[in-house]
């Protein structure tokens, strides 16, 4: 199985929840948002609320003391906000963020980080356990080494379920799609694939290759059975893999989200119709009624016999166990439905996030104008950033939203800017034709707080806030598709 991986902006769980910004800066406010009443005045030139007309828009002030080929003189604009003036706004530079982990790393094949998670741990032992009792009716003269085999062939199957996951990489690094990690957990694996396939058919191939791998790891281990002796150790595991990798397979390939068959079923419908959303609206719907036909359907089979097992007339332990992993097993098929359709509608509305549309109109200063000054400059404009220039009028810097609110007012004459300000880097320039996931991954390749918007013609336009980003992304992922 393989799942899209949500963007910095969205849930873990693929939800759209947006990260604050004070969990990078440390100024989160009760209501979690960074200090939205403390920002600079905002006149007609300020960056308009997600969704207004930003045309004609000329984000970057004149400089009274700086001059350059991209200054253009506008008139001021009136302040209508207040300043910032608070003190609990200072946090250190922002850092990047460590690479998320996700238990236990094993390796990289294919440059791509193979983590096992702590629930697996949980699995093996279950496997153990079950396996070690169905090797003491088959093969008793083993004794309490039945649950080495038994361990042994835990570790074995999900190096089969590592094979099925590697089948959705390697498919996924052929179309030039970046690959998170591959985690192995309680229930399987999965594959973090952080960009959508751009048509059907690779969608479609995308998923499938997994189910594949594993039915032709069906074969390989039914081929193998037929060369050992029946009754021995090698024939007992070779069989339990084979059964194990079909239904594997089989699982995998019901048409419903989050399994690879759902995959492909939304891959289909997004042939037929065109719209990759319909396709997902479809198998995620599927997914659900997959999770209600396995929580009452599962344990209805098991107490009838038709799974294999002796019917019972009675509720017993085996009963009980057999409710709790079908309740367990819908969980998990319901959940990952309920995720794969806010993950599309994510996807939806990703393209309203606009650089030009979210950036804040900036005034240029030089590194030893007070901070005080500055601002008035900025009140005079109409501007809510500031961007430290040097002689030539060429932008070094960027003054920090957080770093202003830590200056007590009566300070401000005596601090100049360049104290508060955090020294540009390449990943901090940002075009302003940037939008949607390609906005987001320019933001997400280098975490901080402003960043420096700029025409192609290496103009300044302004300054991007990730708060200002933040705050679209929650708006636009709380409208219906």
């Amino acid at each position: 199985m393989y799942k899209r991986q949500p963007s910095r902006y969205a849930g873990a769980d693929g939800s759209g929840a947006a990260p604050a910004q004070g969990e990078r800066d440390g100024t989160r406010s009760p209501e979690g948002d960074t200090h939205p009443d403390r920002s600079y005045a905002r006149g007609p030139h300020a960056a308009p609320a997600p969704g207004e007309p930003d045309a004609d828009r000329r984000p970057t002030a004149p400089a009274q003391d700086a001059a350059g080929p991209h200054r253009r003189p506008e008139p001021p604009a009136p302040a209508d906000r207040p300043l910032a003036h608070s003190a609990d706004g200072k946090g250190p530079a922002p850092q990047r963020p460590p690479e998320p982990r996700g238990g236990l790393l094993m390796g990289r094949p294919f440059g791509v980080p193979v983590y096992v998670a702590p629930s697996w741990f949980l699995v093996a032992a279950l496997i153990t356990w079950v396996f070690g009792g169905q090797l003491e009716r088959v093969l008793p003269e083993l004794g309490a080494a039945r649950y080495l085999v038994s361990l042994f062939f835990a570790v074995a199957f999900y190096a089969s379920v590592l094979v099925h996951e590697l089948a959705h990489t390697v498919a996924a690094l052929r179309f030039k799609l970046p690959v998170r990690r591959i985690q192995l957990q309680f229930f399987g694996g999965v594959s973090e694939i952080e960009k959508e396939a751009e048509t059907p058919g690779r969608e479609f191939v995308l998923a499938f290759v997994g189910p594949l791998l594993s039915l032709v790891l069906a074969g390989v281990f039914y081929g193998a059975l037929q060369a050992v002796e029946p009754g021995t150790v090698p024939a007992v595991l070779l069989a339990g893999l084979m059964i194990s990798n079909l239904i594997v397979a089989a699982f995998n390939l019901l048409p419903g989200l989050p399994l690879d068959g759902g995959r492909m079923l939304r891959a289909v419908v997004w042939k037929l119709t065109g719209k990759p959303m319909s396709g997902t609206v479809v198998a995620a719907w599927v997914g659900r009624f997959l999770a209600v036909s396995v929580l009452i359907g599962l344990p209805l089979l098991t107490q009838s016999g038709a799974l294999g097992t002796d019917a019972a007339d009675n509720v017993g332990m085996d009963t009980v166990l057999d409710a709790l992993l079908a309740a367990i097993l819908a969980a998990i098929i319901w959940t990952g439905a309920g995720n794969s359709l806010r993950m599309a509608r994510l996807r939806e509305h990703l393209p309203e996030l606009r650089a030009r549309a979210l950036t804040r109109r900036a005034v240029p200063v030089e590194s030893h104008t007070p901070l005080s000054e500055a601002l008035r400059r900025a009140n005079s404009a109409g501007a809510r950033a500031l961007v430290v220039v040097d002689a030539n009028g060429s932008p070094v810097s960027l003054v920090r939203e957080a770093a202003i609110a830590g200056v007590p007012e009566h300070r401000r004459p005596w601090v100049a800017v360049s104290g508060l300000a955090q020294e540009l880097t390449d990943g901090m320039r940002v075009s302003a034709e940037l939008s949607g996931e390609e906005l987001l991954d320019a933001l997400r390749a280098t975490p901080a707080t402003e960043y420096l918007v700029v025409e192609e013609t290496g103009e300044i336009y302004g300054v991007l806030s990730a708060a200002d980003v933040e705050r679209a992304f929650v708006k636009a992922m709380a409208r219906p598709s």
